[in-house]
């Protein structure tokens, strides 16, 4: 996997490269002290991992990925570990705090390439019929029934479909998987989120619980999914 590094610190970058250089399967593209640097060689050329950091002179690395799209996976590397659940609602892979541990680094990387691997052999086309989707794997198309989806979690420019015995990854945005999905079935709960309606297991106030996830719901979601999938099944005694 090709890696890029945008900080300004030089012991910063020589600390990151230290670490990749531990791990096989990462490749070195280059360095940049600033975002505004790395915009033109992200322009033309395709990283699969973007080591970023926060707090840099001129655009800092929040508002560098809010004026972007790229399609890669960043991984945030600062000293402030303040910024971490603004940065996590850009759907960054994951969020290092320095000094980075290599242990730490290695477990994000990891992350990073189980994303990688299943964004490499699967591609999702969803079918006309309400009752199933088809998974693209290589060569063969899978189908999924409907009922075996748990839900689905947006990663930025592609997301993830968590089924009962198994996950896949494609370049979709939430939006427009959701488009195709019916509407009767899964419910938008959230930016990031998509549930499966019935295997919905409880509910609070603030989330959803399936088996041992527990989702958040988003505040411009809320009023639609209990008006929609909600209010009209709870029984409540007279009054």
């Amino acid at each position: 996997m090709k890696y890029l590094i945008i900080d300004d610190e030089p012991l910063a970058r020589e600390g990151i490269k230290l670490n990749a250089d531990r791990i096989e399967f990462l490749d070195y593209c280059g360095e940049f002290t600033n975002p505004i640097q790395a915009s033109e060689y992200l322009n033309t050329n395709q990283v699969d991992i973007l080591f970023l950091d926060i707090e840099m002179p001129g655009l800092s690395g929040l508002q560098f990925l809010e004026n972007t799209k790229y399609n890669t996976q960043v991984i945030f590397t600062t000293a402030y570990p303040q910024y971490a659940i603004k940065a996590f609602e850009y759907h960054v892979t994951d969020y290092l705090v320095k000094p980075i541990r290599f242990e730490r680094f290695f477990k994000a990387v990891q992350k990073a390439k189980e994303n990688y691997d299943l964004l490499q052999d699967s591609t999702i086309d969803v079918g006309e019929e309400d009752d199933f989707v088809y998974i693209r794997s290589e060569r063969t198309i899978i189908k999924i029934v409907l009922k075996d989806i748990l839900y689905i979690k947006g990663l930025k420019d592609y997301v993830m479909l968590y089924t009962v015995d198994n996950k896949y990854i494609t370049a979709m945005n939430v939006k427009t998987i959701f488009s195709k999905l019916p509407h009767h079935i899964f419910a938008r709960v959230s930016k990031s989120y998509i549930v499966n309606v019935n295997k919905i297991e409880s509910i609070n106030n603030h989330d959803i619980f399936i088996g041992e996830m527990e989702i958040g719901i988003g505040e411009a979601y809320r009023k639609a999914f209990y008006a929609t999938h909600i209010n009209d099944k709870v029984i409540e005694r007279n009054k």
